[in-house]
């Protein structure tokens, strides 16, 4: 997938390679953009027979167009598999224009020189719409040519390159093709025959000659089976050779739990958190749940009283759960469920149309509003803002012995938003807590400030469509 070394739900990744194409499709948006709002600002004040110096339609464009911007990526819109319906596209652009709007009234209203008049504000906004709207419908048509894709070869024929090739089939949110798998060992031939190699006698040559951007080595046991002159010689022609894993990861934005072994913890690429990344996670910590509580006061004033007057029991929901270190931490939530919900006593995973949640928690659910209550644990030091979701011991130890290396998520503060909560929905079973698992150890491996900002924004999306809430 959904933020990436494969980042398909953001534009910040470790990867640049892989995501190019939006990389480009965000300048091009940025300068049209600026273009055009200074192009409206100067006509605006031209019919209203008003003189000013260039900079002041700078500032201001250059002030809107980050807001569009910025908008456009929290709603999705710089990922290759989000919003391939024209209405959904539609949608989500009018949603960001519409954020984008908002966020320019506030900011205007707390710093008024930067203003952008009325008369210029809304046309600039409405053409907006139209002109991201119809960059965003070529790109997604441009995004679909297969020339654009990098051509990779396959070392191996076994099940981890089947992975790859079933990587290379997932639409345009697939940025490679697979030229060809090069049989190096003899296991059970798990891929498409009609692209089986023969090793070449001269590896470069053949890289040249079919135009190869990339070689992946993909091999089950690689004790003896490297061609490294051959792949030394390679990459010493421009030639990327990567390691089944690295790429996994590249297209993924996941860690490929079936292939992974203690040794993937000592990876050099990754797992570089020092006391300084750790500091200003804090401070980012603080700032944003500080500013959550007191932004959604009002709601969550109103949400009290509709719990209340639902449903006998309590407003909010304490309930223990594992949080870093494996140490064990109450969880603040607003009550959705019956107060009886649990009545034998036994955890039970929230299911589909859970008979259990009232009318007004089926609601704060699917709006997460029943999460905000959770900035009180972040302002407690037991959570951080972004991390794998915190999990309650009965379910810890249950998946700690079935799932390997699940314990391992535990290495980190959990949040109330996550990798995982982006690109995965609602978990509800053993399989669920697994599949997440490998979102949680990806983003413990590339955790960045700027990965925990783009997580953030992309929360946006994740509330105003209801993924995965139940």
């Amino acid at each position: 997938m959904s933020g990436a070394v494969f980042i398909e739900e953001t534009i910040v990744g470790v990867s640049a390679r892989v995501v190019w194409p939006l990389y480009i499709l965000a300048v091009v948006e940025a300068v049209a953009l600026v273009v055009l709002f200074i192009t409206v600002q100067y006509t605006a004040f031209t019919v209203a027979g008003e003189a000013v110096g260039f900079w002041y339609f700078v500032e201001r464009a250059l002030l809107l167009g980050a807001l569009v911007l910025t908008m456009l990526f929290a709603v999705g819109l710089y990922s290759f598999h989000v919003a391939e319906s024209l209405p959904d596209l539609a949608a989500r652009v009018c949603v960001a224009v519409c954020l984008a709007f908002v966020l320019h009234a506030i900011l205007t209203y707390v710093f008024p020189p930067v203003r952008i008049t009325i008369s210029a504000l809304i046309p600039g906004l409405l053409l907006a719409f139209a002109l991201v709207f119809a960059l965003h419908l070529a790109f997604l048509r441009v995004a679909d040519l297969a020339h654009l894709k990098s051509r990779v070869l396959v070392l191996g024929t076994g099940d981890r390159a089947a992975k790859v090739g079933a990587l290379a089939h997932r639409g345009r949110r697939s940025r490679f093709m697979v030229v060809g798998y090069v049989e190096l060992e003899p296991v059970a031939c798990a891929v498409s025959g009609a692209k089986l190699v023969a090793m070449p006698n001269d590896l470069r040559a053949y890289v040249a000659s079919h135009a190869i951007d990339e070689i992946v080595v993909a091999l089950e046991d690689r004790r003896g089976q490297l061609p490294l002159n051959d792949l030394v010689a390679a990459r010493l022609e421009g030639v990327r050779v990567t390691d089944y894993h690295m790429f996994a990861e590249q297209a993924l934005g996941a860690v490929d739990l079936d292939a992974l072994s203690p040794s993937w913890f000592f990876d050099r690429a990754g797992f570089r958190t020092t006391r300084v990344h750790l500091m200003a996670k804090r401070a980012i910590d603080l700032v944003a749940s500080l500013g959550l509580l007191t932004v959604t006061l009002p709601l969550l004033i109103v949400t009290a009283l509709a719990i209340k007057l639902e449903s006998p029991g309590p407003v909010f929901y304490r309930q223990a759960r594992v949080g870093q270190g494996g140490q064990p931490f109450m969880l603040f939530k607003f009550r959705s469920m019956r107060q009886d919900a649990e009545a034998d006593g036994r955890p039970q995973w929230a299911q589909q149309a859970d008979p259990r949640i009232t009318r007004v928690g089926a609601f704060i659910r699917k709006t997460r509003i029943d999460e905000i209550p959770q900035a009180i644990n972040v302002l407690r030091g037991d959570m951080s803002f972004v991390g794998p979701r915190p999990e309650r011991p009965f379910f810890v130890d249950e998946l700690g012995a079935q799932i390997p290396f699940y314990r391992e998520r535990h290495s980190v503060k959990p949040g109330i938003t996550g990798w995982a909560q982006l690109n995965y929905p609602y978990g509800a079973s053993v399989e669920d807590a697994r599949q997440k698992l490998q979102y949680d150890l990806f983003y413990i491996k590339y955790y960045t400030i700027m990965l925990d900002i783009a997580i953030g924004l992309q929360t946006v999306r994740v509330v105003l469509w209801n993924a995965g809430a139940r």
